[in-house]
């Protein structure tokens, strides 16, 4: 009986060893593959939140050249009224000759 005890302590040392190792293994492999999913996911937010950035530079571009378009066109049309403006004045120094 004594040798019966002895072989079922070394054999359920044994099954606990091996259990304890294939629960290690199979962790190891779930965690493995949850921390992909995870890195999956958070790679993908990264690639959104970086289109939205490209999409603001994009947009930004486009309304500073467009800012640039209004204010050269601004400085044309200054420049032909400051030219009309100066005729006017010419004329109205005429006008003013002929009448005194």
């Amino acid at each position: 009986m004594n040798d019966f005890a002895a072989v079922l302590g070394v054999v359920s040392t044994f099954c606990a060893i091996m259990f304890g190792y294939t629960t290690f293994i199979r962790n190891k492999k779930s965690d493995a593959s949850q921390n992909g999913a995870q890195n999956g996911t958070v790679l993908t937010e990264i690639g959104y939140i970086k289109s939205g950035v490209d999409d603001i530079k994009r947009k930004q571009e486009r309304q500073e050249e467009k800012q640039e378009s209004q204010h050269i066109e601004v400085i044309s049309r200054l420049t032909s009224v400051e030219a009309s403006s100066k005729q006017a004045h010419k004329r109205i120094d005429r006008l003013e000759g002929i009448s005194d």
